[in-house]
């Protein structure tokens, strides 16, 4: 007899994603609920634990794992918890949740919130609205936007899309924005970009390192209180300055909780609630990067320092009253090996990092992002034991002394954090 059976679990589909589809199916087939996944990356479809589902092919991406969840493939599946792992499967439950309630079983959500969430510029609008601080940013729905606001213009500029998935899709890469230095590149990239049917954003580059990256995670209930607190910073990311985060650490900074819950409550979200800023060296503020109701690259962070996120939902949903537990573990490092050594690599040739330095950082406690001894394909699959032992043989044949090391204010609160509103 399956665990799953002896467990009696519903099973779980999941929608889109990468390694944070990658580690909710690790936590809930470890609970013993069978998993299943549409659209998920490469690296999370090889995991014992997720079977994946293929959905019907269509030029649309969104509209096809609508079908999928309302056609005969996923029949057998009535009753399951649908969860979104991605900003598309996002964008399919909240647009189909009527019917999809009625074959499977959804989280609480505010739709509305939601989706205005998802559009890049309607989050900085009711940002400012909700007095939380954001880059200063300007709508660009064409050429004439660039002239009206020439002035006003500060390089180097941020062409950032509306809707990430859409930019992603057309783009594929670890960047989500295009970085511009002068109008001719802004127009070019602004011409690029809408050719291929994405709206953009201008936004101004926030200065200073990204170190300066912190965000903050909760799962606000049907009143809109928020069951727990979790916070982190972003020390790496790749490509540096506009990249994904490759090296995380969890802290407790209740300033960030503080101007996060600000937006949340204002906006009206309910669920999975993540937030990300970074400090202005220019006047010392928070400012607001991008929101995300669903499970990010860094969920499976947050479970090794002990908030099972995806769990926590799964069993929510099901109308149980899981526990959290009342600490989470702080200053513990997630990496992702193989992009970190990438943006290591960058940052030696800028003379910002020192191999010394570097490799001092990889002797902290760690949460590996994608290799686990009981669940080894996805790091075959991504290639990440060899060819982390590739850049790092190729890294450690020229090394450099280790500049001075930058001296940033530390971020206030407890070694651990007692979260608010548990039950």
């Amino acid at each position: 007899m399956s665990r799953a059976a002896r467990t009696g679990r519903p099973p779980v589909i999941l929608l889109g994603g990468d390694l944070n589809t990658l580690s909710a199916a690790r936590s809930l087939g470890t609970l013993g609920a069978p998993v299943y996944a549409i659209g998920a990356a490469p690296v999370a479809n090889r995991s014992r634990f997720v079977r994946p589902i293929r959905p019907p092919s269509r030029p649309d991406t969104a509209a096809a794992w609508a079908a999928c969840l309302r056609g005969p493939d996923t029949d057998h599946l009535r009753g399951a918890v649908v969860l979104a792992a991605s900003d598309i499967g996002l964008s399919v439950l909240a647009r189909h949740r009527a019917e999809l309630s009625d074959r499977f079983r959804l989280d609480i959500s505010d739709v509305a919130a939601q989706l205005a969430m998802l559009d890049k510029l309607s989050t900085y609008e009711l940002a400012v609205e909700a007095g939380v601080p954001t880059p200063r940013f300007w709508r660009c729905d064409g050429p004439d936007d660039v002239e009206r606001y020439r002035d006003e213009l500060v390089f180097p500029l941020i062409v950032k899309p509306l809707l990430s998935h859409q930019y992603q899709a057309a783009f594929p890469g670890l960047s989500k924005f295009r970085l511009v230095h002068d109008v001719d590149a802004l127009l070019a990239a602004h011409r690029e970009l809408t050719r291929a049917g994405i709206g953009v954003l201008l936004v101004e580059q926030i200065p200073g390192p990204d170190d300066l990256l912190c965000s903050y995670y909760t799962y606000l209930d049907q009143s809109g209180t928020p069951t727990f607190d979790f916070t982190k910073r972003v020390p790496r990311r790749y490509p540096p300055g506009m990249g994904l985060g490759c090296y995380h650490v969890t802290d407790w900074n209740p300033e960030v909780r503080e101007v996060a819950l600000r937006l949340f409550t204002y906006v009206g979200l309910r669920g999975v609630a993540n937030a990300e800023f970074k400090r202005d060296v220019r006047d010392g503020r928070l400012k607001l990067i991008e929101c995300n109701a669903r499970f990010t690259a860094a969920n499976c962070l947050l479970t090794a320092a002990g908030i099972d996120l995806a769990r926590y939902v799964y069993l929510r949903v099901l109308g149980e009253n899981p526990i959290l537990p009342t600490r989470y573990r702080t200053g513990l490092w997630l990496i992702h090996h193989m992009v970190d050594l990438r943006a290591f690599l960058v940052l030696r040739r800028r003379g910002e990092l020192g191999t010394g330095a570097w490799l001092r950082s990889l002797l902290r406690p760690q949460t590996l992002a994608v290799l686990r001894w009981d669940d080894p394909l996805p790091a075959i699959v991504r290639s990440e034991i060899w060819a982390a032992a590739g850049r790092a043989a190729a890294a450690l044949r020229g090394t450099r002394p280790a500049p001075p090391q930058r001296s940033w204010p530390a971020h206030p609160g407890p070694p651990l954090h007692t979260g608010s509103g548990r039950r």
